[in-house]
């Protein structure tokens, strides 16, 4: 693990372009139609992005080839766009509790919700893989639990106003990063027993950030979501919520550290094992699942 430095921001210049109307439409149809029909656009949606984001393509060619410890073909690169295309359409269903729709299994809850029952709150650290939203969504309408979401301000804005087109129920329970009040606003999710989550692939402007071995090379992750973890002193379970194709989804719940009783001296060393270990869950998932981590830039910065 290599010594603090800012990170690049290059993800940010490759956001997410978003039509409300569109989306809107697309909400009408599929909320209308059902799943099935909605589901036939996405052929168009993927295929397009496959022939006309050359650079997208190659740098999820660059991810997929050590994922799959293969060369990855244009099939490859077609699903791999397709899985993403999926998880941020099943969000429409997800988002209005049609859980009927889904076969969800869930993986390792019995110590998270021990856990939960010692001490109020804890933390999920995610990623850009799978679908974070089958979590909340889930713990809305089935499990009882209760999940609020640590995003950064401009993100939140941008998805506010993509979620608020499908449900604007939805809205509830981000919190923008960013902001004065961000830690005390999470400290309060958690007093009141909320799973708190956040993603930690991906870094803003000049967050700094630590090279950890990933997928068999170093690669830069930013530090802030474990500095938050440690300053709020509580357990950190790594999750993801796979795709495995047509609408199976299946979430896992890892521990990954445990910052309640963490010395102030011994902070910084924890942390910068628990992210480590959090690069080790996420390569072990990525090969899992190798179509599920949504990367199409140059994560290993090396272009």
């Amino acid at each position: 693990m290599s010594q603090e430095k800012p990170a690049g921001s290059e993800w940010l210049k490759q956001q997410e372009k978003s039509n409300l109307a569109i989306l809107r439409l697309m909400v009408w149809i599929s909320l209308t139609f059902g799943r099935g029909i909605g589901r036939l656009v996405l052929y168009g949606i993927a295929t397009y992005y496959v022939l006309f984001a050359p650079k997208a393509r190659r740098c999820s060619r660059d991810y997929l080839q050590r994922a799959l410890g293969r060369w990855a073909e244009w099939s490859d690169g077609f699903r791999h766009v397709f899985s993403f295309a999926s998880t941020i359409h099943d969000r429409i269903y997800l988002l209005n509790d049609r859980f009927n729709l889904f076969d969800i299994e869930v993986i390792g809850a019995e110590e998270l919700h021990a856990s939960l029952e010692r001490q109020p709150g804890a933390l999920l650290i995610g990623a850009h893989l799978g679908s974070f939203e089958v979590l909340r969504a889930l713990g809305r309408g089935r499990a009882g639990l209760k999940v609020a979401i640590l995003m950064y301000e401009e993100n939140a804005r941008k998805i506010n106003a993509t979620l608020e087109a499908i449900n604007p129920k939805a809205t509830e329970d981000i919190i923008s990063l960013g902001r004065m009040d961000s830690m005390l606003q999470a400290r309060d999710r958690l007093d009141q027993g909320y799973l708190v989550g956040m993603l930690a692939d991906r870094s803003l402007g000049d967050d700094a950030t630590v090279d950890c071995e990933f997928l068999g090379e170093m690669a830069p992750f930013p530090l802030g979501p474990f500095r938050m973890a440690a300053m709020l002193r509580r357990p950190v379970y790594f999750m993801t919520g796979l795709y495995l194709g047509s609408n199976r989804y299946q979430i896992h719940f890892e521990p990954l550290a445990d910052f309640s009783e963490t010395p102030r001296g011994e902070r910084d060393a924890e942390i910068y094992a628990a992210q480590q270990r959090y690069a080790d869950r996420l390569s072990h998932f990525c090969r899992l699942a190798p179509y599920n981590w949504f990367n199409f830039f140059d994560f290993w910065q090396k272009k």
